[in-house]
């Protein structure tokens, strides 16, 4: 066994891993996947739908939000909580990780120096400034329930050298952040309870002792939560288990860690097993729009990493699904599956119609989150 393998079997849930997070907005419980709402909605459906299909809480994108449609106009429509009428737990994330993709897209779009981020939005002239300190107010201005720090994101093949000034610019903004979010939080003196939490991210591509250097000096800063910082995938789309799995192991167990960007139903399994607690992913939503379905293929289906075995997809715009009467899955109950067959849902689909879109991305939500309440379940019989 090697040193990542012996790691990630460590980091497997423990009695000392958090079952639930203490919010502002209320409880979450642990492992949860939540859907990304990155500019203040998820797409095809409205705060309603995902409270009835139980949606436990929303990610947000900083990054996006600031520039459409512009913090002034969030802070003047209330905060995210009351703009998008969400009144569950809202995490923020920084958008360390898309202003890298824009970046390393094209070097026009802007550049990334010790002070911060410097953007040129397409089309604009002006330019944006994003600095560890920024993040953080801007997060606390839109009233979030988890605040995630400003980081330098890498591709988990970049060149050793290139990891290394990432993962030392990550933990100088993470102290920033943390020295920003402290003075903030003195000045508005929040009761217990309505205190937002404070999450690093832990940066290293694949390189172990690199992980282990942002772990320490982030643990040493001091945080609620963790975050997998980088692309968790290599290039077949293969979730990148051993790094992920000794990452988790460098924090301790009763840290929530976040796996950022795993959405994939085997993915939320595997990063679970390891020992991760929140993932967010436009996955999920964005299989829905293309009639790609999760489903289930036994009522009590038993979780393993391995995709096989236990769930399948439906692709609902293949002909044989014209004439079909039955639902999506006999064992799922949302509001698509318990009214809609699959024929009128491929009928949908193929005129285009809207109302394909909400019902769909309706039904592969709901799924997600029968797969972490399946999770909870599992580990609470541990």
């Amino acid at each position: 066994m090697t040193t990542l393998d012996s790691a990630a079997q460590q980091a497997r849930r423990t009695e000392d891993a958090p079952r639930s997070l203490t919010l502002p907005h209320g409880d979450l419980a642990l492992p949860a996947y939540l859907p990304d709402a990155t500019l203040g909605v998820v797409r095809a459906v409205d705060s309603d739908d995902l409270l009835a299909i139980g949606t436990p809480a929303l990610v947000m994108n900083a990054f996006h939000l600031m520039q459409r449609p512009g913090s002034s106009t969030v802070q003047a429509l209330g905060g995210l909580h009351r703009m998008a009428g969400w009144p569950r737990p809202i995490i923020t994330d920084s958008g360390g990780f898309q202003a890298y993709s824009l970046i390393a897209q094209n070097a026009k779009f802007g550049s990334i120096n010790n002070n911060g981020i410097t953007l040129r939005p397409e089309g604009s002239d002006r330019k944006l400034l994003l600095t560890p300190e920024k993040a953080v107010q801007l997060q606390l201005s839109y009233d979030t329930d988890v605040v995630i720090c400003l980081d330098e994101c890498t591709h988990v093949d970049a060149p050793e050298e290139t990891q290394r000034a990432a993962v030392e610019r990550t933990i100088q903004w993470a102290r920033r952040c943390r020295d920003e979010f402290d003075r903030l939080m003195a000045q508005k003196r929040l009761a217990e309870g309505q205190r937002p939490l404070l999450f690093g991210v832990i940066q290293g591509g694949g390189y172990p002792e690199l992980r282990r250097r942002c772990a320490e000096a982030l643990l040493e800063v001091g945080f609620d939560g963790f975050g997998f910082g980088g692309w968790p995938l290599d290039k077949q789309n293969r979730l990148l288990t051993e790094i992920i799995g000794y990452t988790r192991a460098l924090v301790p167990a009763r840290y929530p860690m976040h796996a950022l960007g795993v959405g994939h139903p085997a993915n939320v399994v595997a990063c679970a097993d390891l020992g991760y607690n929140l993932f967010d992913s436009a996955m999920p939503t964005r299989d829905a729009r293309h009639a790609r379905l999760y489903v289930f293929i036994s009522e009590r289906p038993m979780l393993s990493a391995d995709a096989r075995g236990w769930f399948d997809y439906v692709y609902i715009g293949d002909d044989k699904y014209i004439k079909a009467d039955g639902p999506i899955s006999p064992w799922c109950d949302c509001p698509c599956c318990a009214r809609y067959s699959l024929g009128y849902l491929h009928h949908l689909f193929k005129i285009g119609d809207g109302l394909f879109n909400r019902l769909a991305t309706l039904h592969n939500l709901r799924f997600m989150a029968r797969l972490t309440a399946l999770l909870r379940a599992g580990a609470d019989d541990q």
